[in-house]
């Protein structure tokens, strides 16, 4: 490493420290936040999920009946 990339190394250096000094006081500073409470909208998606993988399901088992050239079952 040359002189100048030396300086230049240690200024970055110098530069982020001091950011990273300035801004992490502030980040402790925050209250801690509340526990998560599940106010149904996690049990409803995952209904809608079961529902959409079971009409899936059963247009991939019966629309292939019908539909295919070939035969799967």
């Amino acid at each position: 490493m040359g002189s100048e990339e030396m300086v230049r190394f240690f200024a970055v250096s110098v530069m982020v420290v001091l950011t990273m000094g300035a801004f992490l006081p502030a980040v402790h500073a925050q209250a801690p936040s509340p526990a998560p409470t599940s106010d149904g909208v996690a049990i409803d998606q995952g209904v809608a999920y079961v529902l959409l993988f079971a009409a899936l399901v059963v247009t991939y088992v019966v629309h292939p009946l019908d539909a295919f050239p070939f035969n799967l079952f």
